[in-house]
């Protein structure tokens, strides 16, 4: 069993706001992999005196310990649990009930010796690779039937934000957790996993570069940094004929690559 990961700024000036990791005791054949996409706030107004890497960092490292310690626990149970402590680190100094208080999406994996469970909410998204290299992607896809026109307001999102009829996103409330789309594969049918943020899938998504099998051949010959790169000469490119398929140059992309044996 190997991982490799890898993440990258989308911008020098700014810090990260994606977060990554990628457990595998050495005790057995189990393991488990987190990846998280921070959500920018407009600056100075999201009630919280804390930045987006922290929160991700807070909320990542929790999902990490229980996802890894509490297998008594569903994803989703775990993924409540991680809410709940984050929200208690931060309840007594900032506006929790902000619409944007800290929050990301969530990729998260866990395997055993027999399955593969799983847990996707909001627009990262996980790729499982069956023996015969199909490969199935488990995605959140509620952000996509939102018009591009809404998404360039802010107050419309914010109308969306957490909210029947709209997406959801892992911020202060445990009961998030119930949306996320959740599973589980027999670990024979899935020889190995990808968990990719949004800045990363543009290589599908926005740039429409290949399918998601396509995408995963990219990363089993070149490595989650090798699709990166792909991702930022994209771009580049496409900020030089105008830039007319994205809404900012580059976006913090992450990429964990899991090989199950």
């Amino acid at each position: 069993m190997r991982s490799d990961v890898a993440t990258l700024p989308g911008s020098p000036e700014r810090p990260n706001e994606d977060w990554v990791a990628a457990a595998l005791p050495a005790s057995g054949g189990g393991g488990t992999v987190v990846v998280l996409d921070g959500v920018t706030p407009p600056a100075g107004h999201d009630g919280c005196v804390h930045t987006v890497p922290w929160f991700t960092a807070r909320l990542g490292g929790a999902l990490t310990e229980l996802s890894a310690s509490r297998r008594d626990m569903s994803l989703s149970e775990i993924l409540s649990r991680a809410i709940r402590r984050t929200a208690d680190a931060h309840r007594g100094t900032c506006d929790l009930s902000h619409v944007r208080t800290p929050q990301a999406t969530v990729a998260l994996a866990r395997w055993d010796e027999s399955r593969v469970e799983y847990l996707v909410l909001s627009d990262s998204v996980l790729l499982l690779e069956a023996p015969d290299g199909s490969v199935r992607a488990v995605a959140d896809d509620r952000l996509d039937h939102v018009p591009d026109e809404v998404l360039r307001s802010l107050a419309a999102t914010d109308r969306l934000r957490n909210r029947e009829g709209g997406f959801f996103t892992a911020a202060a409330d445990p009961a998030v957790a119930a949306r996320a789309v959740t599973g589980s594969s027999p670990r024979a049918e899935v020889r190995a996993l990808a968990a990719l943020t949004d800045g990363a899938g543009r290589w599908v998504e926005l740039f429409a570069e290949g399918d998601w099998a396509d995408c995963f051949g990219v990363l089993r010959k070149e490595g989650a940094l090798g699709l990166i790169h792909r991702v930022r000469a994209l771009e580049t490119a496409d900020a030089a004929a105008g830039g007319t398929r994205r809404w900012k140059l580059h976006d913090d992309a992450t990429v964990a690559l899991v090989d199950l044996g």
